[in-house]
């Protein structure tokens, strides 16, 4: 039997599972574009089986022109889709409707400190929620989001080419 990892959070089932699965299904239909911008679907290859996967995530930190776009693993480096991008940076986002070649480019921890600061000044409740989650210092300010931002994982998903349809 397949031992479970300890620092990562339990795995859903069920409706939880169901809903949790939701926006990738809403991003396939085409209704990206109802997220206004705040979620993406990420396309990576698993590392072990070759396998397509799909994550949606939040959208932290949008260059302008559609040049990149910054993501947080919230649960860690343990993520998934965080240890797939490790393996191969290369890969495709949906943003709205449309997709992007990308090149994931991991961020230092004062990278990190930076963007959550200014994450957490432009959604003050969502940060301390996402804080909260990790055990990590939530107490609104700058300085807490800054520590916070160290100690979550960044990645920066920088466009590789022209978007296509």
């Amino acid at each position: 039997m397949v031992q479970a990892d300890p620092e990562r959070p339990p795995l859903r089932t069920g409706w939880r599972r169901r809903l949790a699965r939701l926006p990738i299904h809403l991003f396939r239909v085409g209704l990206g574009p109802v997220f206004g911008g705040r979620l993406l679907l990420l396309h990576h290859r698993g590392r072990i089986t070759g396998l397509d996967r799909r994550a949606v995530l939040e959208v932290v930190a949008r260059e302008p022109d559609a040049a990149g776009w910054v993501v947080a693993a919230g649960f860690g480096p343990r993520s998934d889709w965080y240890r797939n991008l490790r393996e191969e940076p290369k890969t495709v986002i949906q943003f709205g409707n449309r997709h992007h070649a990308v090149t994931a480019h991991f961020l230092t921890p004062d990278e990190g400190a930076e963007i959550m600061a200014e994450y957490g000044r432009r959604h003050p409740r969502t940060a301390r929620r996402l804080c909260a989650v990790m055990n990590l210092p939530a107490g609104g300010g700058a300085s807490a989001f800054r520590i916070a931002g160290r100690a979550i994982p960044f990645v920066r998903l920088d466009n590789a080419g022209p978007p296509s349809s």
